[in-house]
């Protein structure tokens, strides 16, 4: 019984850039919280890309998602030192110059006076230094600007020509977080569920996932819009070797799929163990 389909929704994408991630120097933990924060309002997240500091390889990654359809969060490289190359990689990617944006340049030079006046020292704007913390602000042409809660410096939205959009904050996660949840509040809140996905599961003793794989192959065609899913285990400190299968997706079609997947299990000979429900 075919359901009817459900309407597209953009894909969610996450790019980490860095090379202190690929090397292990530090612990990636936007992944974890971008799903937190992405599960919150009734979303999922499709798709993350990790990407060392090499500008040919961010400007490709960036090409990539900005002729997608995907809201993307790029988290990382978005500076003034000189291994900060994501700014100019997403104007490259675009075929876009780079310039000083007028908003950012004003959150810019407030955040040095008030340095000036933590410091107790007189707001010199043309000293180098602050002239050069202006290249923070140097974003592809016709970019928008993320707001920073946390010290002024912004990030910046570009959307590319496959319709896709990529918001860029920094590394630092007392930043980008905050940001992140504000794009999500600001521009994408029709997107939001208050129940947008649910999994159903069972545990499964005495089995192959080659056995089960027409069934969930079957499951997939009938129920058009939810995903089948088989998640072996061989040592698990609970259940030991075991399969866990469900289904996940919209919550309404979850609760439709899910009994007829237990029904296509009672055909074979297993040993079932406990249902899982997971929002």
């Amino acid at each position: 019984m075919n359901q009817a389909t459900h309407p597209q929704r953009p894909e969610f994408g996450l790019i980490i850039v860095g090379d202190e991630i690929l090397s292990g120097k530090r612990a990636d933990k936007h992944l974890p919280k971008t799903i937190e924060l992405l599960s919150a309002r009734g979303l999922s997240l499709d798709w993350a890309d990790y990407v060392g500091d090499s500008p040919e390889r961010i400007t490709r990654t960036l090409k990539r998602a900005f002729t997608s359809n995907s809201i993307v969060f790029s988290c990382g490289g978005i500076g003034a030192t000189p291994d900060d190359h994501t700014r100019q990689c997403a104007a490259r990617a675009l075929g876009l110059e780079l310039s000083l944006h007028p908003e950012a340049e004003v959150f810019i030079r407030e955040r040095m006076k008030d340095i000036a006046k933590e410091q107790g020292v007189p707001y010199e704007p043309d000293h180098p230094n602050n002239v050069h913390r202006l290249n923070m602000g140097v974003f592809p042409s016709g970019a928008e600007i993320i707001p920073n809660p946390y010290n002024k410096i912004p990030g910046f939205t570009c959307h590319g020509p496959g319709g896709g959009a990529v918001h860029f904050v920094p590394g630092f996660p007392v930043m980008a977080w905050p940001m992140i949840a504000w794009v999500l509040d600001t521009h994408y809140k029709p997107l939001f569920l208050d129940a947008a996905w649910m999994e159903k599961s069972v545990i499964i003793f005495g089995s192959m996932e080659a056995m089960l794989t027409p069934l969930m192959e079957q499951m997939e065609k009938e129920f058009e819009g939810i995903k089948v899913f088989s998640l072996p285990s061989v040592d698990h400190p609970q259940y030991g070797r075991h399969i866990e299968l469900g289904v996940k997706g919209e919550p309404s079609l979850v609760d439709r799929a899910y009994p007829e997947l237990l029904k296509g299990l009672r055909a074979f000979d297993l040993e079932f163990g406990p249902e899982l429900v997971r929002p």
